[in-house]
C-alpha cells in the first residue's frame, strides 16, 4: 500500500521551531518530486516548499524564505522540512505529498499522492 505519513507537529511559541517529516512506505520517494503544503479552516491548501526528486531543485513560498528548509534522505526514503523562527501566521495543518515526475511544484494539481497531515500550532 503506498504511504505518506507526515510526523513531527506540534505547539511552539513564536520564534520557536519545529521538524516535520514526511515517510514513504510501499513505494520509493528517490526521484519523485515532493512538497510540503498547509491549509488552515476555510482557506485553499497552500504550498509552502517543494524539492525535486535528486534534490538540486528546491523552491520556497515568499512567506517561508529564509526560515524553512527542506531536505531529503533518499536512503531513508524520507523528506524533512525544518521550521525555524516560527510566526502564529503559520499556524496549520502540514501535508507533504509527492508526484511521479522529478520536478517539484508548489501547486497542488501536480500531486498524486498525500499524506494525512500534522497540526503545527504557533501560540504563546
Amino acid at each position: 500500500q503506498f504511504k505518506l505519513v507526515e510526523s513531527g507537529g506540534g505547539l511552539v511559541q513564536p520564534g520557536g521551531s519545529l521538524r516535520l517529516s514526511c515517510a514513504a512506505s510501499g513505494f520509493t520517494l528517490g526521484g519523485r518530486g515532493v512538497g510540503w503544503f498547509r491549509q488552515v479552516p476555510g482557506k485553499e491548501r497552500e504550498g509552502v516548499s517543494c524539492i525535486g526528486g535528486t534534490g538540486t531543485m528546491i523552491n520556497y513560498a515568499d512567506t517561508v524564505k529564509g526560515r524553512f528548509t527542506v531536505s531529503r534522505d533518499n536512503t531513508m526514503n524520507t523528506v524533512t522540512l525544518q521550521l525555524n523562527n516560527l510566526e502564529p501566521e503559520d499556524t496549520a495543518v502540514y501535508y507533504c505529498a509527492s508526484r511521479s515526475g522529478s520536478v517539484c511544484y508548489l501547486s497542488t494539481p501536480y500531486y498524486d499522492s498525500w499524506g494525512q497531515g500534522t497540526q503545527v500550532t504557533v501560540s504563546s
